[in-house]
């Protein structure tokens, strides 16, 4: 009998010690670096997305649209709406899944997670090598 406690005892701390954190909230508005344009992640399903919602600072000389898509059939779709989060799902402490560069048209695994000071870690990744964006949140 006593035996039987302690292996339940000793299987019971083992899953409390391998239970994986939950990923932070990272719903909401943000303004993407430089304030350039505002994003706003909400779920898509059972996953998360982020749109743009606004363009707060376009860029001189380029069309609001996504110019640089690979798919010629999307290049006249305007910026504002388009999906630059796709897919993310918690992956522990952090939230993964793929984002969309307008500005190169390529996309790029990606890694967002919030930060102590309430700003967002944005990651775009090739292998092991990320660009990082801190994100600021928008009220």
């Amino acid at each position: 009998m006593k035996l039987a406690l302690a292996a339940l005892i000793t299987l019971a701390s083992a899953s409390l010690a391998t239970t994986a954190q939950a990923a932070q909230p990272v719903t909401g508005r943000w303004a993407t670096v430089d304030g350039k344009a505002i994003v706003a992640i909400a779920p898509c399903g059972k996953q998360l997305c982020g749109r743009i919602e606004r363009i707060v600072k376009p860029t001189p000389g380029r069309a609001p649209t996504d110019i640089k898509n690979p798919d010629p059939a999307l290049r006249s779709k305007p910026l504002v709406g388009l999906a630059l989060l796709s897919g993310f799902e918690d992956a522990g402490d952090i939230w993964k899944g793929t984002i969309y560069d307008p500005e190169s048209g390529k996309s790029y695994a990606s890694k967002v997670s919030r930060n102590p000071n309430g700003t967002l870690k944005v990651q775009g990744c090739i292998a092991f090598f990320c660009k990082t964006q801190t994100w600021t949140p928008v009220r």
